[in-house]
C-alpha cells in the first residue's frame, strides 16, 4: 500500500518544462477546453513540423483541463508523482486545474497521431469533462490508500480516454468543415457566372449562417477571395482553349461572373501577372 510519501503538493513534483510563449499556461485553460502540450515543448514544436517526428518524440504528454476538485484541496495544490506519469491539482474558485502528464511511450496513440490535439485549447464534450473530473476527484480523495503500482496505469488509461475521444470529437469536426468547404466551393463553381454571386446566397443555400461561412473560409483569403480565384481559374481555362480562340475578351469575363471587362482586366492581371490578351496570345501561339 502506498504511504503518505506518494501523496505530496506540486513542489514535490518533478518540475515540468515551460511552455511556449504562445501556449496557454495552466491558469489560462478554459472550462470546457483540453489543452494537449509536450514536455520539451521547443523539441516537440521541431517534432510538429519535421517529417522525421518520430526521431524527436517527446518523453512525456501534459493534458491541462478545468476541473470540479475536492474541498480539502489546498490553494497551493496536490500532487502525485511516479516515474512515468503525474496528477497535479490546483484549486482556482468553483473549480480547478488539472495537469495530468504521461510517457509518450505508454500511450497507444503516436504522437503524429495527436498532432491535431496540440498545443491549441481543444473543446470537450461535456460528458467528457464529467468524466475526468469525477475520476481526478476521486482519485485525490482515496489515493493514500490505493498501492501505487495501480495508480500509475489508472492515470496512463485517462489519459489515453480523454486524448482518444478528444481526438475522435476534432478529427469528425474536421472532416465535416471539409465536407462543407468542398459543398460551397460546388456552389460558387456552379453559379460563377453569375455577378451577383455573394456570401449570402452561398451560405442560404447550405442552409448554414454566413458567420460559419466565413469560418469555412478563414484560412485563406475569405469567400470573396475564393470566388475571384475560382473565376480567374475559369478565365485561364477558356483563354488557353483554341476552341474559344475567338470569343472577345467581354464575352470570357461576362462568362466568368465579372461585371465588366474593364474590372476582368484589371483583376486578371493583378492576379495573373499580364492582361487577358496577353495570356491568351503567349498561350495560343506556344
Amino acid at each position: 500500500m502506498s504511504g503518505p510519501s506518494t501523496f505530496r503538493v506540486p513542489a514535490a513534483l518533478p518540475s515540468a518544462p515551460p511552455s511556449p510563449p504562445q501556449d496557454a499556461t495552466d491558469d489560462e485553460v478554459a472550462a470546457g477546453y483540453l489543452v494537449v502540450r509536450a514536455s520539451g515543448a521547443s523539441a516537440a514544436r521541431m517534432a510538429i513540423d519535421s517529417p522525421s517526428a518520430a526521431a524527436r518524440e517527446p518523453a512525456q504528454i501534459q493534458l491541462v483541463m478545468r476541473a470540479s476538485l475536492p474541498k480539502y484541496v489546498p490553494a497551493r495544490g496536490v500532487g502525485l508523482s511516479f516515474p512515468e506519469c503525474a496528477l497535479r491539482a490546483r484549486p482556482a474558485g468553483r473549480s480547478g486545474t488539472v495537469l495530468l502528464t504521461v510517457s509518450t511511450g505508454k500511450l497507444s496513440l503516436t504522437f503524429a497521431e495527436l498532432r491535431p490535439l496540440m498545443f491549441r485549447p481543444v473543446p470537450l464534450d461535456r460528458s467528457l469533462q464529467t468524466l475526468f473530473a469525477a475520476a481526478v476527484s476521486h482519485l485525490l480523495v482515496v489515493a493514500d490508500s490505493l498501492d501505487p503500482h495501480g495508480i500509475k496505469p489508472y492515470l496512463t488509461g485517462l489519459a489515453e480516454l480523454v486524448l482518444r475521444s478528444a481526438l475522435r470529437t476534432e478529427l469528425n469536426r474536421a472532416d465535416a468543415i471539409a465536407t462543407r468547404r468542398r459543398d460551397a466551393v460546388a456552389y460558387i463553381k456552379e453559379h460563377l457566372s453569375d455577378p451577383a454571386l455573394t456570401a449570402e446566397r452561398i451560405a442560404e443555400a447550405l442552409f448554414i449562417s454566413r458567420r460559419r461561412l466565413y469560418q469555412l473560409f478563414d484560412d485563406g483569403d475569405g469567400v470573396s477571395g475564393r470566388i475571384r480565384q475560382l473565376r480567374i481559374d475559369r478565365a485561364k481555362e477558356l483563354l488557353g482553349d483554341p476552341a474559344h480562340a475567338k470569343r472577345g475578351i467581354g464575352e470570357i469575363s461576362r462568362q466568368c461572373g465579372f461585371a465588366n471587362a474593364a474590372h476582368f482586366s484589371r483583376t486578371f492581371r493583378k492576379v495573373v501577372g499580364e492582361t487577358p490578351r496577353d495570356y491568351r496570345d503567349t498561350l495560343l501561339a506556344d
